[in-house]
């Protein structure tokens, strides 16, 4: 871990550790320097009055730089241990999907928390908010390497619901993060969306929680975007979880965050509004289960998987039953050309933060309108004016 800081930090942690002034100290990877000139001055005066001595200068230097080093590294703590925080994991794309496993593997890498994983068993993309209610749900053990992990057999609000209820892990996690989803989630399709959808239902049960998709674009992206991009969410989750241990985080959202294609090249983080951008998606009969391709969960059509060919041998057109399948039909966006939407900061290469709540009023121009139209509505009901 002090490797990654330059020598005369390293030097400073050390004589803080072997005074008994730090107890733990737990930095981020982040590549953010915070260099201190008075370490020569401390080593100087070591040579020629002792290390004690020479520390309590340095000390006495760097009190008014203690600030900045605490906003440079999220977790640094300087009296008491910090138990680890306990970050549930969620997806819609299924348990073995390369982005919650990315997702895993780089906040176990960390060594800096307590990871568990309770997500569906096979892919249900676009299950939105649908919830299990009249069958009981199966339970697997998984095996990834450091994380305790569940498959279950329900939907991701089911599985965020189970995996906070304390009747699956021994306690309640402090974060739960619902990802990283094959596609991006933004605009109406928030709506539609499992992901966010596992994180919606750990925030309306109290737990803090984040929804994390990446703007998966077949021939430019790769599966090894998916770990860049949970790096790159290294900084939020450190954030959020500093906030939390603050009591400063509010309590009236959760975040959703959308990766851009090019995550290996990004220019930065924006804070956004969820826009209106949509995919036309329309229905064409067929004659089976093949014809027409499969949309997948990144809005893209594929044509030749072999569950396909499985379900054609049991799914054909016959005189009594009629097939339909879904089609795609071409993108439409907002017509609002503004930088502080969703879909747009991820098209010019943004991580769009966009913080959600869980109500869907109407905007205010709908609720004067009918205010106004209702005693009017209800007044006289006439079927003439029909």
């Amino acid at each position: 871990m002090l490797m990654q800081l330059s020598t005369q930090t390293q030097r400073l942690v050390v004589w803080g550790l072997s005074f008994g002034i730090l107890n733990e100290i737990m930095f981020c990877k982040s590549q953010c320097l915070c260099l201190f000139s008075s370490v020569e001055v401390g080593e100087a005066l070591a040579l020629r009055c002792g290390i004690e001595k020479a520390f309590a200068v340095v000390v006495s230097n760097l009190i008014v730089e203690l600030d900045c080093l605490r906003k440079c590294f999220s977790f640094l703590q300087l009296e008491g241990t910090m138990s680890r925080p306990r970050i549930m994991v969620t997806n819609d794309d299924g348990i073995d999907a390369p982005g919650l496993r990315a997702l895993v593997h780089v906040l176990v890498s960390t060594d800096r928390f307590e990871v568990q994983v309770c997500a569906p068993d096979s892919e249900k993309s676009a299950a939105s908010h649908s919830t299990t209610w009249r069958h009981a749900l199966s339970v697997k053990r998984v095996e990834i390497e450091g994380a305790t992990a569940y498959a279950v057999s329900g939907t991701p609000s089911d599985c965020a619901a189970l995996g906070i209820s304390k009747a699956l892990f021994p306690a309640v996690p402090d974060l739960v993060i619902s990802g990283i989803n094959r596609g991006c989630n933004c605009g109406y399709h928030i709506v539609y969306s499992g992901t966010v959808a596992g994180a919606r239902e750990a925030f309306f049960h109290g737990v803090p929680s984040i929804s994390v998709s990446y703007d998966w674009v077949r021939g430019k992206s790769s599966i090894h975007d998916f770990q860049l991009g949970a790096e790159a969410c290294l900084p939020v989750i450190y954030a959020v979880l500093t906030e939390l241990k603050n009591k400063t985080y509010p309590q009236q959202c959760f975040l959703n965050v959308d990766l851009p294609t090019t995550i290996a090249s990004h220019k930065g983080y924006r804070v956004t509004k969820q826009g209106k951008s949509i995919i036309n998606v329309g229905w064409k009969q067929v004659n089976s289960e093949t014809q027409g391709g499969n949309i997948l969960s990144t809005m893209t059509m594929e044509t030749d998987t072999a569950a396909a060919t499985e379900m054609d041998a049991a799914s054909t057109a016959s005189e009594e039953q009629l097939l339909f399948k879904r089609e795609l039909l071409g993108p439409q966006f907002e017509e609002e050309d503004s930088q502080d939407l969703d879909f747009q900061s991820i098209k010019e290469g943004y991580i769009a933060i966009t913080p959600l709540g869980a109500l869907s009023n109407a905007e205010m121009d709908c609720q004067t309108y009918f205010k106004d139209w209702l005693p009017r509505a209800v007044e006289c009901p006439c079927s003439s004016a029909l």
